[in-house]
């Protein structure tokens, strides 16, 4: 079994969740409380798909969180470079144009999508700031981009006794749903080290994007950031 290391080698964090790409959805489902679910219900109101809109899911895994933008009539490109991943979601949803691809050199010409998501795989992207502009390279001008992924929660004490949790619950919690446990002690050190919220709004910003703003979500355990591409 794969435990990907914090400088992020690609080949180390796409190993990592092909090992957990068959009980990835159940495992998220169990160590959030199922709390992911409400969150993926924001995303998908974030980013307001629309009928024939062209919308890119990037580090999309099996497709559930591309599955919101399928149905409100939009075209969703689910995008990950975990081929374990994209091989369980081809089998349970095979009408989805399921693409590999590096989030920081991705396979898409200039200006093609009305809006690029990507919930909670920022964090494991070695390069993110060259993700950014790649997203923002393919989102055509006018078009928008969503992000969510774990952020620092605001309230001194819930963020104490979240980061105890992450550290010392997550891990055996893992060992008992997840086929490779090991990967989610990665989880949790890269949640710690991630940039704050107003960090990630300046990264944003660095890499062209406009407007950006953000929302706590679960008193800031995970934000949502949003920007524009300007016309």
């Amino acid at each position: 079994m794969t435990r990907a290391s914090l400088d992020k080698q690609p080949h180390e964090v796409a190993s990592m969740f092909d090992d957990v790409a068959e009980r990835y959805d159940l495992t998220n489902d169990v160590l959030s409380l199922g709390q992911d679910r409400r969150w993926r219900k924001e995303v998908a109101k974030a980013v307001d798909a629309r009928p024939a809109q062209k919308v890119l899911d990037l580090a999309a895994g099996t497709g559930t969180s591309s599955l919101p933008f399928a149905r409100a009539g939009a075209y969703v490109v689910p995008c990950d470079f975990s081929q374990g991943m994209l091989r369980v979601g081809k089998r349970a949803n095979a009408w989805l144009p399921y693409t590999a691809g590096d989030a920081t050199r991705l396979p898409f010409k200039d200006d093609v999508f009305d809006a690029v998501t990507i919930s909670f795989g920022l964090r494991n992207v070695q390069d993110f700031d060259a993700a950014l502009r790649e997203m923002h390279r393919v989102t055509r001008p006018g078009g928008r981009i969503v992000i969510c992924e774990f952020s620092h929660p605001t309230w001194t004490p819930f963020r104490t006794v979240y980061t105890e949790y992450l550290m010392r619950a997550l891990p055996p919690a893992a060992r008992a749903v997840s086929s490779n446990p090991d990967a989610y002690v990665y989880l949790a050190e890269s949640i710690r080290a991630w940039p704050d919220q107003p960090a990630l709004a300046e990264r944003l910003k660095g890499a062209g994007w406009s407007k950006v703003a953000w929302r706590n979500l679960t008193g800031g355990v995970v934000a949502l950031h949003r920007g524009s591409k300007e016309s």
